[in-house]
């Protein structure tokens, strides 16, 4: 094994066009550090739905140049010669290089590469695919992970991210590669800097959402060191609302995300600066962005100096009733299995289709003709119009200005985004959501939970008793298999478990639906022992340390 391990390193040594990883391989080998090199040749980040994703440094388990132009000679073979690819890269550390790599490689197979002005929002990556009628797109980005990884979306003509099975054909053409010193490289397809009109493009196209007619509103706000900050400014801005005040410390892109443990606004911490601005301003409302800008986190203040960081279920429920009241026609609006169930009974009241999908966007965008909404609770919104959704992705800056109109709306009428949500769970009911997640560094313990919950599932979990179990994987309810567990529980509330796509987690959704009889702050309370209860029983049945 260790005489394989050295062969294929050295392989890849041969070939690799760069001197840092080079470097790195180079110095493994001298060492014979046989651990550290079975880490990165032992295995190989896989091509799977949501493009590649693992950690920078050398061979085929790691993110690299090697890596990066077997993936777009993969690409390029797929689509053939003549196709049109527009690429996108964020502020991460190689996205621009791995975004000229590409496009050498597209051109080189013969194809016609765009390439987006600079480091970007993913949503104009997607957007920019549909607006240019391009075949395809490719954006580098690793979006919220830690600072030591990077990724590889692909997206299709229809500006959403691929699905099964071009996935599968992209994959076995990458495993076709030889190579990458030997693929032809910037000709004979060509190759189009595009300017920062297609910028303005996308501004036009998220300014034209219905955003209501209030704009007097004070967002503090965080790009938290990605590349949001300059597009989101000036969609606002272009919307008729005030210039958003930035963190300083988080304002420019860094891709060491140097004041944040990590660069989720979902993190503990992660928005305390952007809360600390808000508080000394007076601030409205407090926004952030995650690194690639798809997703949008919001606080609210709660009127004693404290602030709330809402749910991307409690976002979704907001933005969808404005959406439909703003919309008219036969409309559909979607949401995930692991999301809250208040969609539905939303959309019902309305008179609207309601869609269903497995976990993640690429599914969301293809639930239905007419989609004038979808979210997922990991706080990704695509908002439309009765034109569509102008972006068939996460876009976290058409959602951050649909918020800010909805709050400026309240404000205008002395209300806040609390009132609504008060409003909400009065109408359908107070659905209360949470997670419980566990990260690993074994994913064998994922796999181990997962089969111990199928072979032996629990017949009660905080003191209500599971009416159903389906094995997701089986394809029960309905969709295509996916490996999850859901249980439909007594009292209406539920429980979904799936292993995480992009991390190396085990996530847990739990709800629960309480009636508002009386005060909504007593049914809070209640909906805060029920999950408690539900995340204790459910701890002990995953028999791993779980934190929330």
């Amino acid at each position: 094994m260790s005489g394989d391990l050295v062969r294929r390193a050295r392989q890849w040594l041969v070939q690799d066009p760069d001197p840092e990883t080079r470097a790195e391989l180079s110095d493994l080998l001298e060492r014979g550090d046989l651990e550290a090199l079975g880490e990165r040749f032992g295995n190989r980040l896989e091509f799977g739905t949501a493009g590649l994703r693992g950690e920078l440094g050398a061979g085929p388990n790691r993110m690299n140049r090697v890596t990066v132009m077997r993936a777009a000679a993969g690409l390029a073979a797929v689509l053939g010669p003549g196709k049109h690819v527009v690429i996108g890269y964020d502020a991460r550390h190689k996205s621009d290089v791995f975004a000229r790599d590409t496009a050498a490689v597209l051109t080189g197979a013969g194809l016609h590469a765009s390439l987006l002005p600079g480091p970007l929002p993913t949503p104009v990556l997607a957007f920019a695919v549909r607006h240019l009628g391009a075949d395809a797109g490719v954006t580098v980005t690793a979006s919220h992970n830690p600072p030591r990884d990077n990724g590889y979306k692909v997206y299709w003509g229809d500006g959403s991210q691929i699905v099964p099975p071009i996935d599968r054909e992209i994959s076995a053409a990458i495993d076709a590669v030889g190579r990458v010193d030997e693929l032809p490289l910037n000709g004979p397809g060509t190759l189009t800097e595009l300017s920062d009109g297609i910028i303005d493009d996308y501004l036009d196209a998220v300014t034209a959402l219905p955003l209501g007619d209030a704009r007097e509103l004070r967002v503090a706000y965080t790009p938290l060191h990605g590349v949001g900050g300059a597009t989101l400014t000036g969609a606002f801005l272009a919307a008729g609302f005030e210039s958003p005040m930035s963190v300083e410390e988080q304002r420019e892109p860094d891709p060491d995300f140097p004041t944040v443990s990590f660069p989720n606004p979902e993190e503990p911490g992660a928005m305390d600066l952007a809360i600390a601005l808000a508080t000394k301003s007076g601030a409205d409302l407090v926004i952030a962005n995650d690194p690639d800008a798809d997703r949008c986190a919001v606080a609210v203040p709660l009127g004693d100096g404290s602030w709330r960081m809402l749910t991307g279920d409690e976002v979704g429920g907001l933005l969808a009733e404005h959406v439909i009241t703003h919309t008219s026609g036969d409309r559909m609006v979607a949401t995930t299995i692991v999301s809250s169930t208040l969609l539905g009974k939303i959309a019902r009241a309305h008179g609207v289709r309601y869609g269903e999908t497995l976990t993640g966007f690429k599914w969301i965008i293809k639930a239905g003709p007419g989609l004038v909404f979808g979210y997922e609770e990991a706080i990704g919104y695509s908002v439309g119009s009765d034109s569509g959704l102008p972006v068939h992705d996460k876009d976290g800056i058409g959602a951050a200005l649909t918020v800010a109109g909805i709050a400026a709306a309240a404000r205008r009428d002395g209300r806040t985004l609390l009132d609504l949500l008060d409003d909400q769970a009065r109408r359908y009911g107070l659905h209360a959501t949470t997670q419980l997640s566990v990260r690993v560094d074994d994913l064998s313990l994922i796999a181990g939970a997962m089969s111990r919950l199928r072979a032996a599932p629990p017949a009660t979990l905080g003191g209500r008793a599971a009416l159903t179990a389906d094995d997701l994987s089986r394809g029960d309810g309905g969709l295509p298999p996916t490996d999850g567990l859901r249980y439909v529980l007594s009292g209406d509330a539920r429980v979904v478990v799936r292993p995480s796509g992009t991390e190396p987690k085990l996530k847990c959704y739990l709800e629960v639906v309480v009636p508002v009889t009386g005060e909504v702050a007593d049914a809070r309370a209640q909906a805060v022992r029920d999950l408690d209860a539900l995340k204790s029983d459910l701890s002990t049945a995953l028999g791993l340390q779980s934190h929330a």
